[in-house]
């Protein structure tokens, strides 16, 4: 029986930015299933959202992809959307050998390791589905790093050079690669890597998940809302300039 609606599954998906994007998809009448690690999270978010799918999971976790990948294909029939969004970020002062290398490591495993993983299993899925479609948060930090957070902007370069690498290899079996490349975001992740005194001037969510959707339907394969355009173009222009003026103060406080 061919499915009624299409099926997209958010990780990281009970907040933030991924919550303000599944909200667009219910929006459009499509099925959508948000991850998350935190049970009580995902329960509010089913609260306040009946018409929403939840699912516990760990996206390190390989055991626990497998068993999303399954309940998905029970369930729906398989997914049409994966949407990689879960990620953290962590303020590290590299010359600081008290460091806690186990973070950076994790950093490393949920922002880049854990989009390959999904890929890879749920890959049959999407060859199966006539609108199979990828879409990676990476961040406008993937154009220029931020001093502060060195691994969280490593991952996310890898992560956005890895989405334009398997774009046209996946374009064969029928399955589109979008990139969103947010810039600073009013969430959780931007509050607890303290940025507010780096005058990044956050976006809400709501907005960013507006542009995202604009331009998503409209075709764009790499979406650069707010101050991430302009860290692209300057990337190109002046990439010296750029890099300095983000990074007066590259050692975070109090690390």
């Amino acid at each position: 029986m061919a499915k009624s609606k299409k099926v997209v599954l958010i990780t990281g998906g009970s907040s933030g930015i991924g919550l303000a994007i599944a909200k667009k998809f219910l929006d459009n009448n499509y099925e959508v299933v948000v991850t998350g690690r935190n049970l009580s999270k995902l329960q509010k978010v089913k609260t306040d959202l009946p018409t929403i799918h939840i699912e516990q999971g760990d996206v390190c976790n390989e055991e626990d992809v497998k068993a999303l990948v399954l309940k998905m294909e029970q369930t729906f029939g398989g997914i049409d959307v994966l949407f990689n969004n879960a990620g953290i970020m962590n303020l590290v002062d590299a010359g600081n050998e008290q460091n806690q290398l186990e973070r950076q490591f994790t950093e490393i495993e949920i922002n880049f390791h854990a989009p390959i993983r999904l890929l890879h299993y749920f890959l049959p899925q999407l060859k199966k589905s006539k609108k199979g479609t990828v879409i990676n948060t990476s961040s406008g930090l993937a154009y220029v790093p931020f001093a502060q957070a060195p691994t969280y902007s490593g991952t996310k370069a890898a992560l956005h050079f890895w989405t334009l690498a398997i774009r046209p290899q996946l374009r064969r079996h029928g399955i589109k690669v979008v990139e969103l490349l947010p810039p600073v975001v009013d969430t959780k992740l931007a509050k607890d890597a303290d940025l507010k005194d780096d005058n990044l001037k956050p976006m809400a969510p709501e907005k960013m998940a507006a542009i995202f959707w604009k331009d998503f339907t409209n075709g764009k394969e790499e979406i650069t809302p707010g101050l991430s355009k302009q860290l692209k173009l300057m990337s190109r222009l002046a990439p010296k300039f750029i890099f300095g003026q983000l990074n007066k103060q590259p050692i975070p406080k109090n690390k």
